[in-house]
Order: structure tokens, then sequence, then C-alpha cells
């Protein structure tokens, strides 16, 4: 009895260590898998939310190292160009230069028959005759009244007014002559001569046609132009315009003579950027000593620029375009993407010079995705940022 009286607390004991150890490792295997599941589900959503990141590829913004060329279209014309218009009214006598005739400066063009200018220079001179003889007379009636004068047989006021009236009648002899003379200066142009060395460009008459004294587009006779050296004028974009200065030099070619280039030389800029095509306009010279130029025709115009060191070179397909203009997305220190606002300044084809909006130091996106946004957070790949 004693024995088993003293096993029993001994099984309750022990029983009952049993029962607290069990409890205590279920609680630490409970513990041990909330802690293991609560983990894994931190790193899966981690996991998750990393793998949720748009990945992207950065590049470096290039220095632009090469100048290149800067090609634009242009527009050829005479070094001097006349239009020659009728000073006086009459009838087209004859002409003497067809279009593509060489002239020298002054050679005759054209003759005018004016007839109604002939009569009118006929009665100018009739009418001078008539003031010379009336002041002749009153030249002689002034003298004997100075002599009757001399005589105490007249007034003084009398041999003055006799005076007075020759010195109008003189007067009016020389303004007749001025009227003669005017009539005759007009009636030396009616014959058209050629104001410089040059060639003819364009004859708008014919003989028998009546000539009117004109001065507005359309009327004009005859054109002369001076093509032995040519002025090519281009509209040069704004963003270049620093590149190009007074002596510069250019090359360009025209459609109808493939191969050829021709040397051309800045000879002025308009110092003005037009409101409309955001251009300056600018005025080059050419020589043309064979005629192979043609004034009036186009060209495509090439300047060979200088490298410039504060732009940078992207990729097209760094840009993006949208409704607000073009920009690229870079990547701060945060991993957030910024948008930039870009000017372009020339297209190379494989690479852009950017004018403004970039510096060296920038993380471009080179394919930016579609939609993204100022502010989105993406992950740059692992591989090492092109440079």
């Amino acid at each position: 009895m004693s024995d088993l009286s003293s096993r029993r607390p001994l099984s309750r004991g022990l029983l009952w260590t049993s029962a607290v150890v069990f409890a205590l490792v279920a609680a630490g295997i409970v513990i041990n898998g909330l802690h293991v599941r609560s983990t894994d589900a931190a790193q899966l959503k981690a996991n998750t939310e990393k793998q949720a990141l748009t990945v992207v590829s950065v590049i470096s913004p290039t220095p632009a190292t090469e100048g290149g060329l800067l090609s634009l279209p242009g527009r050829i014309e005479a070094f001097s160009r006349a239009p020659i218009y009728a000073r006086i009214s009459g009838y087209l006598k004859s002409w003497k230069a067809d279009i593509g005739t060489p002239v020298r400066a002054g050679q005759v063009l054209a003759e005018i028959d004016t007839p109604d200018l002939d009569q009118q220079i006929l009665q100018a001179k009739a009418e001078l005759a008539t003031t010379q003889a009336n002041a002749t007379l009153s030249e002689n009636t002034a003298k004997r009244w100075k002599s009757l004068e001399a005589a105490n047989f007249v007034s003084s006021q009398a041999v003055e007014e006799k005076v007075g009236d020759y010195n109008a009648k003189l007067a009016a002899v020389n303004a007749s002559q001025a009227n003669v003379n005017r009539l005759q200066a007009l009636k030396n142009f009616s014959r058209i001569a050629a104001p410089f060395d040059g060639v003819v460009t364009a004859r708008n008459t014919d003989v028998g046609a009546l000539i009117n004294v004109g001065g507005g587009a359309g009327s004009e006779l005859f054109v002369v132009s001076d093509i032995k050296r040519l002025r090519l004028y281009v509209n040069v974009p704004q963003s270049q315009v620093g590149s190009i200065r007074q002596g510069s030099k250019a090359k360009f070619t025209l459609p109808g003579q493939p191969g050829k280039v021709f040397n051309a030389t800045v000879l002025n800029m308009s110092q003005a950027i037009n409101a409309n095509s955001g251009s300056m306009l600018v005025q080059l010279s050419a020589e043309n000593p064979r005629g192979e130029l043609l004034p009036g025709g186009f060209a495509s115009v090439s300047f060979d620029l200088d490298a410039t060191a504060d732009r940078f070179t992207l990729p097209p397909s760094a840009l993006i375009f949208s409704k607000a203009g073009i920009a690229v997305a870079t990547v701060n220190a945060q991993n957030k993407v910024e948008l930039k606002p870009i000017v372009i300044a020339r297209d190379h084809g494989s690479k852009v010079e950017i004018l403004t909006g970039i510096q060296a130091g920038d993380k471009v996106i080179e394919n930016p995705p579609d939609g993204v946004a100022q502010g989105d957070v993406v992950q740059i790949s692992a591989v090492e940022a092109k440079h």
C-alpha cells in the first residue's frame, strides 16, 4: 500500500510535467510556423512588388563631338536684276535684244516712237521763241526809257516799270527753256538701254505695242540680269543660326545637274527671326563664270558645321513625343522617372543632337515604355548601364 501511494503522486507529477513540456513544444511549433509563414508572406510580397516594377535600361548622353552637315533648300537669284520700264508713252518702234541675249551697259534694247512727245517738243520750242522775242523787245524798250530818263523826259518810276517788265519776260524765257529741256530729256528715254552688263532674261513687248509709262509689277518691257555672280537665299532654323556666320563656306547642288557640287559663301544675314517660319534669312554668293547656274532655280545647300561642346546626342528611341512636345525620361537617385522637355538641334538619322534639356550625368531611359509618367518608380536593369 505504501509503495502504491508513493508512486501515484510521482506519476501525476510526471504526467503534469510531460503535459507542460508537450504544450510548450506545441506552442513553439505553432509560433515558429506562424513566424515562417509571416516571413514567407513578406518575402513573397517583396518579390511580387519587385517583379511588378518596370525594368528599364538607361544610357548616358553622348557629347556631340561631330559637327555634321546642315542641308537646307535654297533659292537662286541673279546678283543684280533690273526690270526696265517705259519712262514715256508711245508705240514700240523696234527691239534689238531677245531673251538670252548678252548685253553691255548702255546697249540699246528697243526704241519707242513718240509722236505726241515730238509735237510737245515743237510746241515748247515755239513758246520759247515767243518768250525770247518778247524779252528782246522788252529789253530794247527798257534801254530806250533809261536814255529818256537821263534826258529827264520820263520819270524814274516809268523806267523801273519797263525794267521790271523785261525781267519778267526774261524769267518766262528761262521757264520756256526749262520746259524744252525737260521734253528733250524725256525724248532720250525713247531709246531703252541696258543698265549694266548682263543677259536679257525677259522681253514682254513687241513691235507696234502701245507703251504706257509704267512702274508696276508685270508692266516691265525687259528684265536684264547679271548672272556671272548669283545670290542664294536660305532660311536657316533659329536653333542653327549660331553655327553660321558671315564668311562661312557652303556647298550646293542642283536637281538638274546630279554629281556637280558648287561652292558658295555667306554674304549677309538678316539678323532677325521670321515669326511665321522661325528661321533667319541668309544670303550667300556664288560665282557663275560658265553660266551653269540659272537664276530662279532651287538648290540644296549644305553647311559644314563645327561641333558644339555643350550639346549631346541620343538615339531616336529615347525620345517621347506627346501633345506637350518632345521629352526624354530620366531616372533620378530614388529610381523615379523624371520627364525632361528637350529641344532638338539636328537629326543625324541614327542619333539626334539635343540643343537643350539634358545634362552629361543624366540617366536616360533608352526605350521608355508606353505610358511612362512623371514620378513612376522603375527598376534599372542589372546589366551595366551603357555609356
